[in-house]
């Protein structure tokens, strides 16, 4: 037997001890798991699209010192998530992990958590990448007839149909070939690498001026209005600038797609487990250098015009306002052309995620209308689960047809901290289930071994901080109690989570837990691993009732 069928035999027995068949097509190198992850992360997607957060609230220092820092939090969350993915190289990924450590109480939460966040994700990566695109079409002044990119008007629109033609794309590719999502994922990898590379050149080699390494190291702005303003007081280092945080912790999301893709991947156990830190360790290596050349760009003399200058679609008016002064026509147009591929990438990167995600949790009976999106097409790809995905991708991204006169979809900015939140929270669980379980869990071939004891813990007190600061109004009009309060600004993200934690608990107090049992077993395997039992197939019908839950939620594995 050769090396690659001992290696597909394995991942089917463990597959098959975790409860499932192997269905999807096992087709993905570990590359390309690391690949969908570090896709995701898109340095061209978050650092772009959200860098005025950091710039308005912190300023400089919360790029320069705040992403490297961050980053290493995050780092830990990553890696404890990598031990679990180890254990557990399923589809279901958190869901899974929360539902066999905790119970299956836990493990619904988990998944609404989660499922809520890369809905979240999906739908803000891809409207930031049609910002970008009605961005690039603009100032090659392109005139369809039906609709003009040059006139500058109409721009939140405008957006939104390029947002919808992206989203269908997306899901074509999605839908008719996983090897093709798979190397794409791959060419991804090395145009973000390239891609930063020739950023970093322009931005270093074209400007006349750079700013200095005080100012970029050293530099505070608080263009919030909160607090009059001010950088010189406890209120900036504990509100303001852990605001600005946001650029990190939005950028750093969607690493859990190697656990949703790795019952697609070869060696899943130990090549899942690497693709979740690594996309996360190399990500924010190259994500830092891009930063601070964007930065570095922005010399003192530009401040004024930067903060000063316009909104864009999608806020992304300081980013494009930093490239317009510091670089010429022709080099502003190739950082453009470069992010908005990179963003194109990413987004489809994260449909692929969600609908995965989507079909584990159908699998096991979650999801309304769960026996459509298990249904696999001759592709062997839940097809009807990323049309599902890209549907409610667009249906919460329906706000961003309304903006103020300066252009700003304002509701939909809220989308992002909904993301950061709900993916967070699902990353949270699972990690804090395994640090409560202690010496008794079995870790797979990927392990922290004792440094769980304190990785664990520290990683599940800064996801808590962040959902905290990630609910926090962002300017004196988003504050109900201020004089200048409007509703419109408000931030959402805390009412949404609240909506969701609230609908999701009724759910499952009234209904869910008098059926939902958690992962349903596809397969029965002895002590040696060798199926003795072959239960349902998914994508068929799912014959009779599910079995009586049991009675206590906190028993563990229901499986």
């Amino acid at each position: 037997m050769s090396d690659a069928s001992k290696v597909h035999e394995s991942d089917e027995k463990r597959l098959a001890e975790l409860g499932y068949h192997q269905t999807l097509d096992r087709a993905w190198s570990s590359f390309s798991n690391f690949a969908i992850s570090f896709t995701i992360i898109s340095v061209l997607a978050g650092c772009f699209t959200t860098y005025q957060f950091a710039w308005n609230a912190g300023g400089p220092i919360a790029i320069s010192w705040g992403w490297p820092i961050i980053c290493g939090l995050i780092l830990l969350i990553a890696v404890s998530m990598s031990e679990l993915v180890s254990k557990y190289p399923t589809a279901g990924g958190i869901y899974y992990w929360a539902s066999d450590l905790g119970g299956r109480g836990w493990g619904w939460f988990t998944g609404w958590f989660n499922l809520i966040g890369l809905v979240g994700v999906t739908a803000s990566v891809i409207y930031g990448s049609a910002a970008f695109l009605n961005t690039v079409l603009s100032i090659y002044g392109l005139d369809l007839g039906f609709i003009n990119f040059a006139d500058g008007e109409h721009a939140l629109k405008e957006t939104f149909a390029l947002f919808v033609v992206i989203l269908i794309l997306h899901s074509l590719v999605n839908i008719f070939s996983s090897p093709l999502v798979a190397s794409v994922n791959n060419v991804s990898v090395w145009w973000h690498v390239v891609g930063v590379a020739v950023i970093i050149g322009l931005l270093v080699i074209v400007p006349s001026e750079h700013a200095s390494l005080d100012f970029v190291f050293t530099q505070t702005f608080n263009n919030t209005g909160l607090f009059d303003g001010s950088t010189a007081t406890a209120a900036f280092w504990f509100y303001i600038l852990p605001l600005g945080f946001l650029l990190t912790m939005y950028t750093q999301t969607g690493y859990d797609a190697s656990a949703h893709v790795s019952e697609e991947t070869k060696g899943a156990a130990m090549g899942a487990a690497k693709g979740v830190w690594r996309s996360v360790f190399w990500a924010g290596l190259f994500g830092w250098l891009v930063l601070l050349a964007i930065t570095f760009a922005a010399s003192e003399n530009l401040v004024p015009q930067i903060n000063d200058a316009e909104a864009a679609p999608f806020g992304v008016g300081t980013t494009l306002s930093i490239l317009d002064l510091a670089l010429s026509s022709w080099a502003a147009k190739m950082v453009l052309i470069i992010a908005t591929v990179g963003q194109l990438f990413c987004g489809m990167a994260c449909l692929t995620s969600s609908s995965r995600m989507c079909y584990a949790f159908s699998r096991d009976r979650a999801v309304p209308g769960h026996r459509l999106w298990t249904r696999l097409n001759h592709h062997r790809v839940p097809h009807l689960s990323v049309l599902f995905m890209a549907t409610c991708a667009l249906v919460i991204t329906l706000p961003a047809l309304i903006g103020d006169d300066a252009g700003i979809a304002f509701a939909f900015n809220a989308v992002v901290s909904i993301a950061v939140i709900g993916l967070y929270l699902a990353y949270m669980i699972p990690i804090y289930l395994r640090w409560r379980k202690g010496d008794a869990f079995e870790p797979g071939p990927w392990t922290l071994g004792r440094k769980y004891k304190w990785i664990n813990p520290i990683a599940v007190v800064w996801v808590l901080i962040c959902v905290v600061i990630f609910s926090l109004p962002t300017a004196p009009i988003s504050i109900p109690w201020d004089s200048t309060f409007d509703i419109k600004y408000m931030n959402y993200a805390p009412v949404t989570v609240l909506v969701v934690i609230l609908a999701v608990g009724l759910w499952w107090l009234l209904s869910a837990r008098h059926h939902f049992t958690g992962p349903v077993r596809q397969v029965v395997t002895d002590e040696t691993g060798r199926v003795i039992d072959v239960g349902e197939i998914p994508g068929g019908d799912l014959p009779g009732d599910p079995p009586e839950p049991p009675e206590s939620d906190d028993a563990g594995s229901t499986r």
